[in-house]
């Protein structure tokens, strides 16, 4: 028989802002992002008034109904964001879904004027309409970014989160905790737990933090209330027949509390899953990756424009950076290694050097002091660094000559690490997976904590992006990566 403690006994042992609802956090977050949305697009599409039509020419412009284009233009816009659900809880701060939202909303406000202005042969001038899309949308894009950068480090203190319930089997929620509750971009912080024992005093949790334990699964929805809950996570099924949760549901119905299901295949496949209705029976389809296709090309192409104009922008840096590398240690200014590319194939990687010329004979005298996980070798205060090279690893200046890497197509902007040939000797098979992409400059170990993590936690995460990686999900890296440098995270 299941134990369950008592609701009076879980109010007891809560502290009284525990039981307290949920604040409304969603609606004050809503309402800043909508004005925030509403300035941007308007600003957007100012501009692109002034610069169509000129100083002199703004005044005769407007009286010629443009300016009833253009609140027109606005009006639809907003809408259109708000018809996509870009101002969901469920997308802020979290993944690329939101930026993909924007981009889809974005694009279908100017198919509609575009089909408009066709049907009703309307002259409406294609070079305002050229320059409102891109400004705005880079505007919106940028707007959102600094928007979840500032969510985030309120979510960080605790702030604009939702706390939850979860249930299921010790060693399942345990499992959801520690990745809902230690991401505080997820926007969840662990209430309570259910796990059908009953732990009278309390439930710990990976990260050593107790929580209470309402015991069984029957009376969750007023455990949820007590605790403050604003939403219940499923873990696994182990704890949870159908018929239990088809009764839970029905009785969160005008709850205002949310349900959630936990399963470990989101791990495995995420965006790839899919649901099927067979004849009342939903069907989890799991679409199997590719490693080809137009997708690959448009990643390349977006690799190349990108890695270019970087190129051309940061000359003058790189140069600066050469003379100072030359003026401070004898040597060459790059430094050249073999690396493991795509299917195994190598290539010569390029990077600033940050070494003394014979680190690679040094080495072997430093492999018993490695601090590296698997088969990578990290040593925090590495002898063998110059103090130039000290500063230009903390802010991942020395991988600045990788972007000639990735105009020749042996890397990606982003991508796993690229592993060294003795590395790859000691993967295990499924690691092996990681070399079915391009290596990148960049990539979620890059933006997850570097060098502080270790080597399960880098291989999941490879894993994970060369199964489920998206052209959306690389930009959305690659801003991440901004910060990660700038805040030199995990960095040595």
């Amino acid at each position: 028989m299941q134990a369950q403690i008592s609701t009076a006994a879980v109010a007891a042992a809560l502290p009284a802002e525990k039981a307290q609802a949920a604040s409304p956090w969603r609606s004050v977050v809503r309402a800043r992002l909508v004005a925030l949305d509403t300035a941007l697009v308007i600003i957007a599409v100012g501009c692109a008034f002034v610069l169509r039509f000129g100083q002199a020419e703004v005044e005769r412009a407007s009286s010629a109904d443009y300016l009833w284009v253009s609140l027109a233009l606005i009006v639809c816009w907003m809408v259109s964001l708000w018809g996509a659900q870009t101002y969901r809880a469920e997308y802020l701060a979290l993944g690329s879904e939101e930026f993909r939202r924007v981009i889809r909303a974005t694009l279908s406000v100017f198919g509609l004027f575009a089909i408009v202005s066709m049907v009703f042969k309307l002259e409406i001038s294609r070079s305002f309409l050229a320059v409102a899309l891109p400004l705005g949308l880079c505007l919106l894009l940028l707007g959102r970014a600094t928007a979840r950068m500032l969510l985030n480090k309120q979510r960080g203190r605790g702030r604009f989160v939702d706390p939850v319930l979860i249930i299921g089997a010790p060693q399942e929620v345990r499992y959801v905790a520690s990745r809902v509750g230690g991401h505080p971009a997820a926007g969840y912080r662990v209430a309570g737990v259910a796990t059908g024992e009953g732990h009278a005093e309390g439930f710990q949790l990976s990260n050593g933090e107790i929580v209470p334990d309402v015991g069984a699964m029957e009376g969750a929805l007023d455990s949820a209330k007590l605790l403050g809950a604003s939403g219940i996570i499923v873990a696994g099924q182990s704890r949870v027949d159908r018929g239990s949760l088809r009764q839970l549901s029905w009785s969160m119905e005008g709850s205002g509390i949310s349900l959630a299901l936990a399963s470990r295949m989101t791990d495995v496949a995420g965006p790839r899953i899919h649901w099927r209705p067979i004849e009342g029976l939903p069907l989890m389809s799991v679409e199997m990756p590719r490693y080809s296709g137009v997708r690959f090309a448009a990643k390349r192409a977006f690799d190349f424009a990108a890695s270019l104009i970087g190129l051309l922008i940061l000359a003058p840096v790189m140069a600066v950076i050469a003379v100072i590398i030359k003026l401070d240690s004898p040597g060459p200014v790059f430094f050249r290694q073999t690396r493991v590319g795509v299917n195994g194939s190598t290539f010569e990687m390029v990077k600033f050097r940050s070494m003394v010329v014979d680190a690679e004979d040094r080495l072997a005298d430093l492999k018993d002091l490695n601090e590296g996980h698997g088969a990578l070798f990290k040593l925090r205060d590495d002898p063998r660094i110059t103090k130039v090279g000290a500063v230009l690893r903390k802010y991942s200046l020395d991988e600045l000559p990788q972007l000639f890497n990735v105009v020749t197509g042996d890397m990606s902007l982003v991508g796993p690490r690229p592993p060294l040939p003795s590395e790859v000797e000691s993967y295990e098979a499924h690691v092996k997976r990681r070399l079915n992409v391009k290596p990148g400059i960049t990539g979620p170990w890059q933006v997850g904590g570097r060098s502080n993590l270790t080597w399960e936690e880098t291989v999941r995460k490879d894993l994970y992006y060369v199964e489920n990686w998206s052209l959306a999900g690389d930009i959305l890296i690659l801003i991440k990566t901004v910060r990660a440098v700038l805040m030199r995270d995990g960095a040595y």
